[in-house]
């Protein structure tokens, strides 16, 4: 396997990046860092509507093209990966679908009714001191941790 990073970026040094990242582009555009802005944007440009900012579209692109490098490219040669091996290695394939294309939905859903996803809400929206995004942000790790607990219980720890 090509290992570009063998170990993961340590918190210390990818948050303050991310943070700087974020402060910069508030400094340099005014405009936040989210993904669903990004997919808006992109699906904007599809359907041909006016004032669709094309940097979001590439930053779009970007994270597409990043996790089929991530995924496929940069893989074991033993076969394909979905990115949901753990899933997978507790539910059969006609489990996980199902189940990733519901949470998938519902994010989206979340995203739009929340009005940003967990990263533009997360981190800008809360460097941004909005009490909207922090609200959100809260519920959003409520939720996550409350849905991890309960995976815990139903696969035995598996998950």
């Amino acid at each position: 396997m090509f290992d570009v990073l063998p170990e993961r970026l340590p918190w210390f040094v990818g948050g303050p990046v991310l943070g700087l990242l974020i402060v910069g582009l508030f400094v340099v555009a005014n405009q936040p860092l989210g993904a669903s802005g990004a997919y808006v944007q992109t699906s904007g440009l599809f359907r041909r509507r006016e004032g669709v900012v094309i940097w979001r579209v590439w930053y779009f692109v970007g994270l597409f093209l990043g996790g089929v490098l991530a995924t496929q490219v940069l893989r074991d040669p033993a076969g394909f990966r979905s990115g949901y091996d753990a899933l997978r290695d507790v539910f059969p394939l006609a489990v996980t679908v199902p189940l990733v294309f519901g949470g998938a939905t519902l994010l989206g859903y979340g995203a739009a009714v929340a009005g940003g996803c967990t990263s533009g809400h997360g981190m800008c929206g809360t460097a941004q001191r909005s009490p909207a995004s922090m609200a959100v942000t809260a519920t959003f790790m409520v939720t996550a941790i409350a849905t991890t607990f309960f995976l815990s219980l139903v696969t035995g720890g598996a998950l």
